[in-house]
């Protein structure tokens, strides 16, 4: 009877064993490498699987997901012999799960091992002033290498970010010392500039200023002569349709004569020929009028030589 029983029970339990060791679930971003009698058979996908108990065995699981990993700063010489300590962060991605298993022991320290040896030759190519500037060129540089490196282990690198560069305590002194130099530099050219252009824009005031003022004394002369030149056309307009005698021209003529004469730079007087002419029509008209009193003059009684 206990035979009966106990026989039963095994077979359920070895059964239940059996099962559970050939149903295998592979959750979703993983994958199994199936093993068979120690040799790589197949890669087990997302789902539910099937595999032959006591001679297929599954490797731990492969996360397919992209992976970040920190790496501990690394001290690293510039071409400018100056060590700096660089910390860096490696997003990377297992694309071939046999060949993560398989072609290398220990993914993250080859990785880690790669990254610096990679970094220090790139870093050892540039100066520090470089390597703090041109972060996306080295970034660049170290993904590529470290990609063609790894394609043969099942890896992607996607990105490698340079966390940090920590220059030592005394250059960083004598870089922030340089910096607050340049600063003052670039203020002092700026001050220097910002006079320069109100200099040239107050002398080009003062130009334009000088311009405009020459240009309307320019304006008022030439209006002040057109005034004067429309004045003398406008008198001798009408000094000729009063049909003048010689006499009255010769009265004018001597009229002008103070106006002429005034100034403090007069120092010579030139008489031009009408003016000559015209003394000479004032003596006639006035010896005229001296012979015409004569004519008419009456002769006093007793004074005629009758008695």
């Amino acid at each position: 009877m206990v035979a009966e029983i106990v026989v039963p029970v095994v077979v359920v339990v070895f059964a239940l064993i059996v099962a559970s060791r050939a149903i295998k679930i592979v959750p979703q971003a993983r994958a199994g490498v199936v093993e068979r009698l120690g040799r790589y058979h197949r890669t087990l996908t997302p789902g539910l699987a099937i595999i032959t108990p006591f001679i297929e065995r599954v490797r731990p699981l492969v996360d397919l997901r992209e992976q970040v990993v920190n790496f501990s700063p690394q001290s690293v010489i510039s071409q400018d012999n100056v060590v700096v300590a660089i910390e860096t962060v490696l997003y990377f991605t297992i694309t071939e799960p046999k060949d993560a298993t398989y072609e290398v022991a220990n993914p993250l320290q080859a990785i880690e091992q790669l990254t610096v040896t990679t970094l220090r030759n790139v870093i050892g190519g540039l100066t520090l002033e470089d390597t703090l500037t041109s972060r996306e060129n080295v970034n660049a540089e170290l993904r590529n290498v470290l990609d063609e490196a790894t394609g043969k282990w099942g890896i992607r690198i996607n990105r490698v970010e340079i966390k940090s560069v920590d220059p030592p305590p005394d250059i960083r002194t004598a870089m922030e010392q340089q910096m607050r130099a340049e600063r003052n530099r670039r203020a002092a050219i700026l001050t220097a500039e910002g006079e320069k252009q109100s200099q040239i824009l107050t002398a080009e005031g003062q130009k334009q200023a000088a311009v405009l003022q020459a240009e309307g004394d320019r304006q008022a002369a030439v209006l002040k002569a057109e005034g004067e030149a429309k004045a003398i056309d406008t008198v001798f307009t009408a000094i000729h349709k009063g049909n003048p005698t010689r006499e009255l021209l010769s009265y004018e003529y001597i009229q002008m004569l103070p106006a002429l004469a005034e100034g403090d730079s007069n120092k010579v007087f030139v008489v031009p020929s009408e003016f000559a002419d015209a003394f000479g029509g004032i003596g006639e008209t006035l010896r005229r009028a001296a012979g015409q009193g004569g004519g008419r003059k009456e002769v006093e009684p007793g004074k005629d030589g009758s008695g």
